[in-house]
C-alpha cells in the first residue's frame, strides 16, 4: 500500500478533546436543539449519534421528535419558538423531512445566528463573501483533515468532484479563501464535465463528493496527490453479514497505490461531520453570549 491514510477518527477525537476542555471553562453550556420529523431510520441513528457526541463533549442536545404527519406550519412554529428560546444556541432540522414539507423554506426560518448547519442564505452569502459565521459541517471537516494532516493547500491545484449545496459548492468557497487550509486554485467537476479524468489527474488535492460508488479510479489520480473521499455507498456483498459493504466514491484499492495521502471509507471524512457540528454549536454559543460583533 503506497498512500498514507488520513485517520478521520483520530483527528476527530483530537478536536473533540480540545472542545471538551474549552466547554469546561465556559460559564454556560452550549445547547443544540435538533428537530427530527418522521421515522427515517438513518436520520434516527444519526441524531442518536449526535446526542452521544454532545454529551461526551460536555454540551447539551435536545431532540424534538415529531410525527411524520406534522404539517409545514407546525414545523415552522416549532423552529420559531426555538429561535426565540435564549437557552438554545444552535438549531438543526434533520434532513430529509417528509415530502409534504418544503425543506428549503424551513431552513430559511432558522435564525442565522443559530444556523449551525450553515444552510440559511445569509450564512451561505457570508461564506461566499469570505466572512463566514459558520461553515457547513462536512466541507469544513474536510478542511480540518487537510490542515491537521499537513497538506499544503496554498497555491495547490484542487479539484472538487460534485456540486451539491451541502458539500461541493461550499467546499469550493472554503478552499478559495485567502486563509489557512485554503488559497488553492479550484476546479469543480460535475455531471456535465466532458473529460473528468483530465481534470482529476491534474489535482494536487482531489476531493470527491460525486454520490456514485467508486467513480474515481487510480488511473484518474495524479501520483502523490491527496485524495479526500466524501462518499458513502452501500454495495451488494453476499459474503458480508448484512449482505453489503460500504465503499466511497473513490475505488480505494487502485487509488491507494497512486495517491500520497488518502481517506478511508469508513473512518475518514465521516467522523468529522458531527465534530464540526460540535464546533459550530460551540462558536454559536460564544457569539450569542458575547457582543457577537465578529459573527453578526
Amino acid at each position: 500500500m503506497g498512500a498514507t491514510l488520513i485517520d478521520g477518527k483520530a483527528i476527530s477525537l483530537e478536536m473533540r478533546q480540545e472542545m471538551t476542555l474549552q466547554v469546561a471553562k465556559m460559564q454556560v453550556t452550549p445547547h443544540l436543539a435538533a428537530v427530527l420529523v418522521g421515522d427515517d431510520p438513518a436520520s434516527a441513528v444519526y441524531v442518536r449519534n449526535k446526542e452521544k457526541s454532545f454529551a461526551a463533549a460536555g454540551m447539551r442536545s435536545t431532540v424534538h421528535r415529531l410525527p411524520g404527519e406534522t404539517t409545514h406550519d407546525q414545523l415552522v412554529e416549532l423552529v420559531q419558538q426555538l429561535n426565540t428560546d435564549d437557552d438554545v444556541d444552535g438549531i438543526l432540522v434533520q434532513s430529509p423531512v417528509p415530502k409534504h414539507i418544503t425543506e428549503r423554506a424551513i431552513l430559511e426560518v432558522v435564525d442565522p445566528i443559530k444556523d449551525v448547519d450553515c444552510f440559511h442564505p445569509e450564512n451561505v452569502g457570508r461564506l461566499v463573501a469570505g466572512e463566514p459565521r459558520f461553515a457547513p459541517c462536512t466541507p469544513t471537516g474536510v478542511q480540518q483533515l487537510l490542515i491537521r494532516s499537513g497538506v499544503e493547500t496554498d497555491g495547490a491545484e484542487a479539484v472538487v468532484v460534485g456540486r451539491s449545496d451541502i458539500v461541493g459548492k461550499p467546499m469550493v468557497n472554503l478552499l478559495i479563501q485567502k486563509a489557512a487550509g485554503a488559497n488553492a486554485t479550484i476546479t469543480i467537476c460535475h455531471t456535465g464535465t466532458r473529460d473528468l479524468a483530465f481534470h482529476t489527474s491534474r489535482a494536487d488535492i482531489l476531493i470527491v463528493a460525486a454520490g456514485r460508488a467508486e467513480v474515481i479510479t487510480g488511473d484518474m489520480i495524479k501520483p502523490g496527490a491527496t485524495v479526500i473521499d466524501v462518499g458513502m455507498n452501500r454495495v451488494d456483498n453476499p459474503a458480508r453479514k448484512f449482505g453489503h459493504r460500504l465503499v466511497g466514491d473513490v475505488h480505494f484499492e487502485s487509488a491507494v497505490e497512486v495517491a500520497g495521502k488518502i481517506t478511508p471509507v469508513p473512518g475518514g471524512v465521516g467522523p468529522m461531520t458531527i465534530t464540526m457540528l460540535l464546533a459550530n454549536t460551540l462558536k454559536a454559543a460564544r457569539l450569542r453570549r458575547s457582543d457577537g460583533s465578529e459573527g453578526r
